[in-house]
């Protein structure tokens, strides 16, 4: 079987060393491997067996990996060592004679555990032992209980890092990680006030201070929150996180160490909800309004089951001629006691509580009913738009869905257009992208700019539009960055033949800079709504 041309330029810039070999070890490709070159080189020609690369404990060990692999069906790691180094080896099969092999050197060896080494991406990279702290995080928690020291515990979520471990590797992310902790570290002793850090989870930094003074406390996590906003350098590449930071306090907020750490999260959390950039501290308030987010999941679980679920329309136009192309469809919820409830704030629910995709099939009902009254308002051939929830794409039975959304033949599948974040897209599997194109259904990526971009995959994905974020839309006017990203987003769409879109085109001059820079397509308040009775009602004037 031939090689995919696409898969050898990917596997040449990887940084590790990747290789497909056959069943009795013939080395059909191969490419990356600048982080073990100089001590495992594969320079050799294709159909060459590993034999003849490598020494007989690395060959053997893969060759091993290989038919494990093969006889499985499954992923196989293991170890093994060459020298004084010792080696990673990740098989999997690909097809039923051949196997895909990922040779890594480890972030840390074990002759370098105490002072860090060289990782995959060529940083050094210090190991923190995530079981030792966690044995003195409760210890000292314990005895600051016990001795009524004061203590404040923080927890820093950083936002990015499930992203670079998904998208990227789950090694890189444990580097940034290590990084950013390092980072914190080497700003100890400087300190005016007691603490120490340490890694809670994938994304999760807790800090324990003693203090119980706000203001020191505030000043000094707001000083680690800064320097986390700083690019995190993991050999040539670069990451930028968000920290969300909440505090709780031994003995206002809670008497038990463990409550005292579930307050810190539970503030972190609400602080990421808010989108806060300062440091929270825990109160009544945050508790008031998990219990309100209980009653507001109950009451949002009625809702779909009543059918109270209801989708507002946008209409989408052509930035040049102001043509009607499209009605898009976001998720509306008005409460009866409540009234209009924030989509920001019962979609995080929904998502919190396992209502996401019951939410999303019933937003998917009621644009089949819509159906009828927005194609009298805009025409026969107006595009229905609708972005599915990201739990529900990735979950069982979406496909299924969509065939049901389409199978009595009123809404046609060419007039729907189905919008997938950019984070819901890498997630997605490609098999199902493609077999809903199959079924005549556009799917347009969104939220273009905030995700993490691979144009391999863009590439790749059976696409049929590209739209830009509202933020990167408002920041245009002063934020030179924003130009950049709209500009090369707009470009890659245009290379990839995709529809170039904008979301949060609310004025005409923001009208006019999108169309400047390639976008053809735009929603917003310059557009306004579609009313089901008298079409679309501009809340703005067109220009």
């Amino acid at each position: 079987m031939p090689i995919d041309p696409l898969m050898t330029s990917v596997l040449e810039g990887l940084p590790d060393l990747v290789m497909l070999v056959r069943r009795d070890g013939v080395l059909l490709a191969h490419g990356g491997g600048r982080g073990v070159a100089d001590l495992l080189p594969v320079d050799a020609s294709i159909g060459q067996k590993i034999d003849s690369i490598w020494p007989a404990a690395a060959s053997g060990a893969v060759r091993h990996l290989v038919r494990q692999a093969l006889a499985s069906r499954k992923t196989h790691d293991a170890t093994f060592r060459e020298g004084e180094r010792t080696y990673e080896a990740r098989v999997c099969a690909q097809g039923p004679n051949r196997a895909i092999c990922l040779i890594r050197q480890p972030a840390v060896n074990a002759a370098d555990e105490h002072t860090g080494t060289t990782g995959r991406f060529g940083a050094v990279a210090p190991q923190f032992d995530r079981r030792s702290f966690l044995r003195r995080f409760h210890e000292s928690l314990s005895i600051a209980t016990l001795r009524e020291q004061p203590t404040a515990v923080a927890v820093i979520h950083v936002d990015g890092v499930v992203d670079v471990s998904r998208v990227i590797d789950s090694h890189v992310a444990e580097q940034a990680m290590n990084a950013a902790i390092a980072r914190l570290t080497a700003e100890e002793d400087s300190s005016e006030i007691g603490w120490y850090v340490g890694q809670l989870s994938e994304s999760q930094i807790v800090i324990v201070i003693e203090s119980r003074d706000r203001d020191r406390i505030e000043a000094l996590i707001e000083g680690h929150c800064d320097s986390l906003r700083e690019p995190i350098k993991v050999g040539d590449a670069e990451f930028h996180l968000t920290p969300y930071a909440g505090v709780a306090i031994l003995g206002p907020d809670a008497s038990a160490p463990r409550r005292l750490l579930n307050h810190a999260r539970g503030t972190a959390a609400e602080a990421r909800r808010a989108g806060s950039s300062r440091v929270c501290f825990f109160s009544d308030t945050v508790r008031l309004r998990s219990l309100a987010r209980l009653d507001l999941a109950q009451e949002l679980r009625e809702a779909i089951a009543d059918r109270s679920i209801t989708l507002r329309y946008m209409a989408r136009r052509d930035l040049v001629s102001g043509e009607l192309l499209a009605a898009v469809g976001y998720v509306r919820w008005h409460h009866p006691l409540r009234g209009e409830v924030s989509p920001s704030e019962f979609l995080a629910v929904a998502e919190a509580t396992g209502l996401a995709t019951a939410l999303s099939r019933a937003a998917l009902q009621r644009l089949r009913d819509d159906h009828a009254d927005l194609a009298r308002v805009g025409g026969p051939n107006l595009a229905l738009s609708f972005g599915p929830l990201r739990h529900h794409i990735l979950g069982d039975g979406f496909l299924d869905d969509i065939r049901n959304l389409l199978s009595d033949g009123q809404l046609r599948p060419d007039r729907l257009e189905l919008r997938i974040s950019e984070r819901a897209l890498f997630a997605a599997d490609m098999s199902l992208l493609q077999a809903i194109v199959r079924l005549g259904v556009r799917l347009i990526v969104d939220e273009v700019g905030r995700g993490i971009g691979a144009f391999d995959l863009l590439a790749r994905a059976p696409l049929a539009g590209l739209q830009i974020d509202r933020a990167s839309v408002h920041s245009l006017a002063h934020d030179p960055s924003a130009v950049k990203i709209c500009r090369g987003g707009f470009a890659v769409a245009q290379a990839m033949g995709l529809t170039s879109m904008a979301r949060g085109v609310d004025s005409a001059e923001q009208r006019d800079v999108l169309a400047g820079l390639g976008c053809s397509q735009g929603i917003g308040d310059l557009y306004g709504e579609m009313n089901l009775a008298y079409g679309a009602q501009p809340r703005a004037a067109a220009g």
